[in-house]
């Protein structure tokens, strides 16, 4: 079975045709910056370039990196905020004439790895967390998500934690490894103290770097990289809608 999974982030748009038996890219991905501003229209339009770009028909998932109810977005961290209440769902299916399945990007990557990667069989309580434009942020109880946490504005030294431990903030700051971990600690402290977490799980295009930091990460629960790096949001988004898909066919007799 095979779906199209497009993972919308603050710096680039990517997507490609996802093998959902094996959790992997069908075809080398296709990735696009982010139209800067970003806008519905001018995000909506890169879609549509990459899902042209495949020559795809058929329903899609899409990530997107904010609140997302009903196919709406609810906020907007890392994009323009004309997003906040304009329907992702609605844009998007315009744009590509495809059926939309929407959802928050670091749920989706959750999807993935909870599936095919590291969290697989995983019980108990499981957060994932993408370090990159900002923090994204997924839990699972048992197997469950719990959609749109985005933890990544909880309050740390009163500031957002991605305000001050994103890699993005790590770069812009240009912070070794060893400082930017004390701020990611105090952010898992936080995590610790209201869900006593059996697994974290690094995710984003850090997680490849997991070696660089790993030693300096304090916490009670297990600090585990995310297995499928960059790809997560792209299988996800694909898994959900299929997903989605199989939820809307009728049962066979």
């Amino acid at each position: 079975m095979t779906m199209m999974g497009i993972d919308i982030g603050g710096s680039g748009i990517k997507g490609a045709p996802v093998d959902l038996e094996h959790g992997q890219l069908a075809i080398d991905r296709h990735r696009i910056p982010t139209p800067q501003p970003s806008k519905p229209d001018a995000v909506a339009s890169v879609v549509a370039e990459i899902v042209q770009h495949f020559e795809w028909q058929g329903p899609i998932g899409c990530t997107f990196p904010a609140v997302i109810k009903d196919g709406v977005a609810r906020t907007a961290a890392n994009v323009h905020k004309t997003w906040i209440g304009t329907n992702v769902r609605e844009i998007v299916q315009a744009k590509t004439g495809q059926p939309v399945l929407v959802l928050n990007d670091a749920d989706a990557a959750a999807l993935a790895e909870m599936r095919y990667g590291i969290g697989k069989d995983r019980q108990g309580t499981v957060i994932l967390l993408t370090f990159g434009t900002g923090i994204g942020s997924a839990i699972f109880v048992d197997g469950t998500l719990v959609p749109n946490t985005e933890f990544g504005h909880l309050q740390v030294r009163g500031k957002d934690a991605e305000h001050r431990a994103s890699d993005r903030v790590r770069d812009d700051k240009d912070l070794s490894w060893k400082k930017w971990a004390r701020r990611v600690n105090e952010f898992l402290c936080h995590l610790e103290v209201l869900f006593t977490p059996d697994l974290f799980i690094f995710g984003g295009g850090i997680s490849k770097k997991f070696d660089k930091y790993a030693s300096y990460l304090e916490a009670q629960a297990e600090i585990l990289p995310a297995q499928l790096l960059n790809e997560a949001g792209i299988v996800g988004a694909a898994l959900a809608a299929d997903q989605a898909l199989s939820r809307s066919r009728p049962e066979v007799a």
